[in-house]
C-alpha cells in the first residue's frame, strides 16, 4: 500500500476508534448514572467485587494470544482459529476454577449471594474468548467501523435491559444482566460485521510460536490489573460492599475524564516521539509541549469536578449517594497527574528503554504495596487518601529516568505545569465558593460549571498562559481555514 493509502487508513481507523470509545462510554456512563438511581451501593459494591475476579480471568484468557496475533507479521486462518480454540479451552478451565472458588470467594467476604453471582457472570469468559479474536482480526484489518457500532450496539441493548431489570426490582442481578448481555451482543454483531469464521484447524506450532511472544504480555498485563483492582480487594475487605460501592462510584468521574484523554495521549505521542528518538531535543519538546497542554485541560476539569462535586452528586446520582462525594474530591486529586504519567512513561518506550520502563513498574508496585499496609487500620475515606499520596509520588518515579535520558529535569517539568496548576486551583475555589451563593441542585450546578469555565477561561488570557494561547492558535487557525475555504 503506498502512503497516501496508509495514511488514509489510520485516519479512518482512528476516527472510528474515537467514535468507538466515545459513544459507547457516552451510552455507559448515561446508563451507569440511571441505574444508580434505582440500585444501592451496596449491590454495586458486590458487583464491582465480583467483577475485579471476572475481569482478572479475562486477562488470561483474552490478553496474550490476542496482542500476538496483532503484532505477527502475517496471520491466516490457521493462525485465528488455532487461537480461537486455544481461547475457548482456557476459558473452560478458568471457569471451573471460577465454579468451584465461587463459595470461598462469598467466604472470605462474608456473602453467600456471591457464590451464584460469580458462577453465573462468569460466563462472559466464553463471548470474551471470540471477542478477543475477532478484535484482533479487525485490528489487523484497521477495520474499525464494524468494531464501532458493535460496540455501541452492546452499550445501548445491555443498558436498556439493565436498567428494566432494575426498574423490576431484579437488585445486583439487573448488573449481572447487563455485563452478560453486553459480551453476548458484542459478539453476535461482529459476526455480523466481522467476515472473519473459525474454522476446523489447529496448528500446534502457530500457537507455540505465539505463545513464546504473548506469554510475557499477558504476564505484564496480569500484574498490572491484580495491582489496579488490589484497592478494590482491599476496600471490600476491610470495610464492606456498601463502602465499596460508594468508592467505585465516586471514582467513576474523574476516572472516565482523564483516561480517555490519557488513552489519546498514549495513541498519538508513541508513534511521534518514535519517529524522532534519534533526536533528544525533539523528543524532549513534543514531551513537554504534551505535558502543558494536558494539564493545561485536565487540571481545570479536575479542580472544577472537586469543587462542583455536592452539586453533580445530588443532581446526577441522588441524595443516597452523597458519601461518595469525599472518595470524588480525593480521587480527581489522584487522576490530576495521570496524563504527566502518561507523556513521561510514552517518551520512554518512544526511546526504546523498555527495561527503564520495567524497572519503574516494579518501583512503583512496590509503593504501592508499602502504602497499603501502612494505611490499611485507616478510615476508607484516609485510607484512599492515603493512595491518591502514593499516586503523586509515583509521578516523581516515572519522570525521573527522563533527567538522564533526555535532560527534562523534574523541576522543568514542574515549571511547565505550575502556571496551569495556579490558575486552576484559584478557578476550583471560586468555583467552591459558588456553592455558598448559589441553590443546590441543577442550578447551582450549571451556575458552577459556567463560573469555572468562564473565569478559567478570563485568567488564562489574563496571565497569558502559554498553553491557552498555543491551543487558541490551533482553534483560530481551523477556523480561519475554514472560512477561506468556503
Amino acid at each position: 500500500m503506498n502512503e497516501r493509502g496508509t495514511k488514509s487508513q489510520i485516519i479512518n481507523g482512528l476516527f472510528w476508534k474515537v467514535m468507538e470509545n466515545g459513544g459507547s462510554q457516552g451510552i455507559q456512563f448515561i446508563i451507569s448514572i440511571l441505574l444508580a438511581r434505582l440500585l444501592s451501593a451496596e449491590e454495586y459494591g458486590v458487583i464491582n467485587l465480583v467483577l475485579i475476579f471476572v475481569t482478572i480471568a479475562n486477562v488470561i484468557v483474552q490478553n496474550g494470544f490476542g496482542t500476538a496475533l496483532i503484532q505477527k507479521r502475517e496471520a491466516d486462518e490457521r493462525d485465528y482459529s488455532s487461537v480461537f480454540y486455544v481461547n475457548l479451552a482456557t476459558a473452560w478451565g478458568i471457569y471451573l476454577l471460577l465454579v468451584l472458588g465461587a463459595p470461598l470467594i462469598a467466604d472470605f467476604y462474608d456473602n453467600p449471594q456471591m457464590t451464584a453471582i460469580v458462577r453465573v457472570l462468569s460466563l462472559v469468559l466464553f463471548p470474551g474468548a471470540v471477542i478477543s479474536v475477532q478484535s484482533a482480526y479487525v485490528s489487523r484489518k484497521m477495520e474499525f467501523r464494524g468494531l464501532c457500532i458493535s460496540t455501541m450496539a452492546a452499550a445501548l441493548a445491555s443498558g436498556v435491559v439493565g436498567v428494566a431489570m432494575a426498574s423490576l426490582g431484579f437488585g445486583v442481578w439487573a448488573l449481572v444482566g447487563q455485563q452478560i448481555l453486553y459480551y453476548l451482543v458484542l459478539m453476535a454483531v461482529l459476526f455480523l460485521t466481522v467476515p472473519w469464521r473459525p474454522r476446523v484447524v489447529f496448528a500446534l506450532e502457530r500457537v507455540e510460536s505465539m505463545f513464546r511472544f504473548g506469554w510475557k504480555l499477558l504476564c505484564a498485563s496480569l500484574v498490572d490489573t491484580l495491582f489496579t483492582n488490589l484497592y478494590g480487594l482491599v476496600v471490600g475487605k476491610i470495610y464492606d460492599e456498601t463502602t465499596m460501592g460508594i468508592y467505585s462510584r465516586g471514582e467513576q468521574f474523574p476516572k472516565l475524564i482523564v483516561t480517555n484523554l490519557g488513552t489519546a495521549i498514549q495513541a498519538v505521542m508513541l508513534p511521534a516521539l518514535s519517529a524522532r528518538q534519534t533526536h533528544p531535543d525533539q523528543v524532549v519538546s513534543l514531551l513537554r509541549r504534551a505535558i502543558k497542554t494536558s494539564v493545561f485541560l485536565v487540571l481545570p476539569m479536575m479542580a472544577g469536578l472537586a469543587a462542583a462535586a455536592d452539586n453533580l452528586v445530588l443532581v446526577l446520582l441522588g441524595e443516597k449517594w452523597m458519601a461518595c462525594v469525599p472518595f470524588l474530591q480525593i480521587s480527581c486529586l489522584a487522576y490530576a497527574v495521570y496524563p504527566m504519567d502518561i507523556a513521561n512513561l510514552q517518551a520512554l518506550n518512544a526511546m526504546g528503554r523498555s527495561d527503564v520502563f520495567l524497572k519503574l513498574e516494579i518501583a512503583k508496585k512496590v509503593v504501592g504495596v508499602v502504602i497499603l499496609l501502612l494505611s490499611m487500620r485507616c478510615g476508607a475515606v484516609a485510607f484512599i487518601a492515603w493512595k491518591a499520596a502514593g499516586d503523586f509520588l509515583c509521578t516523581f518515579i516515572n519522570a525521573w529516568p527522563n533527567q538522564r535520558l533526555l535532560g527534562y529535569h523534574i523541576s522543568q517539568m514542574w515549571r511547565d505545569i505550575l502556571p496551569s496548576l495556579a490558575v486552576s486551583l484559584l478557578m476550583g475555589m471560586i468555583v467552591y465558593a459558588g456553592r455558598f451563593v448559589l441553590p443546590a441542585g441543577i442550578v447551582g450546578l450549571a451556575g458552577q460549571v459556567a463560573l469555572g469555565v468562564g473565569v478559567y477561561l478570563f485568567l488564562s488570557w489574563i496571565f497569558k498562559l502559554e498553553s491557552f494561547r498555543y491551543l487558541w492558535g490551533i482553534v483560530w487557525e481551523k477556523l480561519s481555514g475554514n472560512m477561506y475555504s468556503q
